[in-house]
């Protein structure tokens, strides 16, 4: 049976996509797919349109190949369906360009604002606008993200869209599989720790940025993380005011606490030191110094230790070196 995976990047990707363009504007439904992402308007150049050609097509030639085997084709192959970059014309490409020009000023948000988000009004992910060329060849805007109504006649707004279900979907399942680690499990208060990432991600999950990265994946799991560590350590500072309630009041306190004041104890730290006997000191200094003797003469003595100082003396004569089988 083949293997079926739940999540996955190019799912993420494409649910991000689609949650981002409920807060967006285009001129045509065509304009919200773009073929390559850049900081500014100046980086649209000759490169730039060679590149987001062979992204067109490639995306292209991965979307007919689907189509034909969700259509039950058998045999079928991704070469014949390959679309080549050169058949793209150029008016076809869109380019979103990363900018704050349509998001209104705000400098009272922040005392001292340090970037250009700062100075502007707070939004929920990275704002952007999409271009595609003209006839003429001069870019024009055909789509604006937080935007509402025409590029020319239309308003900025930063709540009237959504997320999907089925990112959130993916949300829940993330979390839920991360507590099932054999790390979290353990612990009474998983489900806080649940509904502390569920909510982390609700919050910032649209912030992950395409042009930076392409593996939400990984971002999601560092906030998963981030959030579990949190409630642990919340839990773990309002367990050390029970025990000292417990303690203060003579009573029993819990079995974690009871084990550091064990281990803490002069006795238990005398035992411990020599527990394993004596310990010989090695470093990378003596290694390497005897590692050059045994090269040149083919074997240790006891006194090539005692020049590099060993602190045991261990009888070496006639060492030699495991011989390797060469297979």
């Amino acid at each position: 049976m083949k293997r079926v995976k739940y999540l996955n990047n190019r799912d993420l990707l494409a649910q991000i996509h689609a949650s981002k363009n409920t807060y967006c504007s285009y001129v045509a439904p065509e304009d919200a797919q773009y073929d390559l992402i850049v900081p500014n308007l100046k980086k649209v150049n000759a490169s730039a349109v060679a590149q987001a050609r062979k992204a067109k097509a490639k995306r292209l030639t991965q979307e007919a190949w689907e189509e034909a085997k969700a259509a039950g084709l058998k045999k079928i192959k991704l070469v014949d369906y390959t679309v080549s970059p050169r058949k793209i014309e150029k008016t076809d490409l869109v380019f979103r360009v990363m900018m704050f020009d349509h998001v209104p000023m705000d400098d009272e948000r922040k005392k001292n604002p340090k970037t250009t988000a700062d100075h502007h009004s707070k939004v929920n992910f990275p704002p952007f606008q999409h271009y595609k060329f003209d006839k003429n060849g001069k870019l024009v805007c055909v789509g604006k993200s937080h935007w509402v109504g025409g590029m020319s006649n239309g308003h900025f707004s930063a709540d009237h869209g959504k997320m999907t279900n089925q990112l959130a979907m993916m949300y829940m399942k993330l979390c839920e599989r991360y507590g099932t680690r054999a790390n979290w499990r353990g612990y009474t208060y998983n489900d806080e720790m649940q509904s502390q990432a569920l909510m982390q991600l609700s919050q910032i999950g649209l912030q992950f940025d395409e042009s930076k990265s392409d593996n939400p994946f990984a971002y999601y799991t560092a906030a998963i993380t981030n959030s579990f560590t949190r409630i642990l350590n919340i839990e773990k500072k309002n367990q050390a005011i029970r025990d000292d309630l417990l303690e203060f009041n003579g009573m029993m306190p819990s079995f974690t606490r009871q084990n550091e004041n064990e281990t803490a104890g002069p006795s238990y730290q005398k035992r411990m030191k020599t527990a394993h006997g004596d310990v010989h000191e090695v470093n990378k200094t003596t290694l390497k110094k005897l590692n050059k003797t045994l090269k040149k003469k083919g074997k240790l003595d006891s006194d090539d230790f005692d020049d590099v100082q060993f602190k045991n003396k261990i009888d070496m004569t006639n060492h030699k070196p495991v011989v390797k089988k060469k297979w």
